[in-house]
């Protein structure tokens, strides 16, 4: 994304492919009337001017979606997440188990008045923001480029498909 100088410089480029106003009234059938309101055609015809059968978008979500690259950001994503979700789980447990079966371990005093529990109480707190930052840097050294090149190439495709639409659209216009 090019980095805007000057007073137009929070805008939001309409080129961005992180940008999902143009994802508006997708998936709504003809005369659903969408966010217009006005039950204009939402979804293009199915054929192409060839008479071939058009890509929607769902196809190319789909296409996307059996793609090895969107496999592989899945499969970086689960290999984080669940071994990060059951560790923290099992910790949580613990901590509750502990407090609850073993009350004389966790009233032991460590030094002055703070004992075992308010430091496993703090070690929650601890873990929670140290499993979020280690979350954030997995996500951007491992998923974030994958994604945004995901992104950009569904991005082209969808372009692609709304030209051929507007080509389409001008043929049957040119037609009557």
């Amino acid at each position: 994304m090019d980095k805007h100088e000057g007073r137009d410089a929070g805008t939001i480029r309409l080129d961005d492919p992180w940008y999902d106003a143009l994802a508006v009234g997708w998936g709504e059938g003809e005369g659903a009337g969408g966010a217009t309101g006005g039950g204009a055609e939402t979804s293009p015809p199915n054929t192409s001017p060839g008479g071939a059968p058009a890509r929607a978008a769902s196809d190319i979500y789909l296409e996307v979606q059996r793609s090895a690259a969107f496999q592989e950001v899945r499969g970086r994503y689960r290999r984080f997440v669940v071994p990060a979700t059951v560790g923290f789980f099992l910790w949580y447990v613990a901590y509750v188990v502990a407090a609850t079966t073993a009350p004389g371990m966790m009233a032991r005093p460590v030094f002055g008045s703070v004992n075992v529990a308010l430091l496993a109480g703090l070690g929650q707190f601890l873990s929670t923001f140290l499993l979020t930052w280690a979350y954030a840097r997995h996500a951007r050294l491992r998923r974030d480029r994958a994604a945004l090149d995901l992104r950009w190439t569904v991005f082209e495709q969808e372009q692609v498909r709304r030209a051929d639409a507007g080509e389409r659209t001008r043929a049957r216009g040119a037609g009557r």
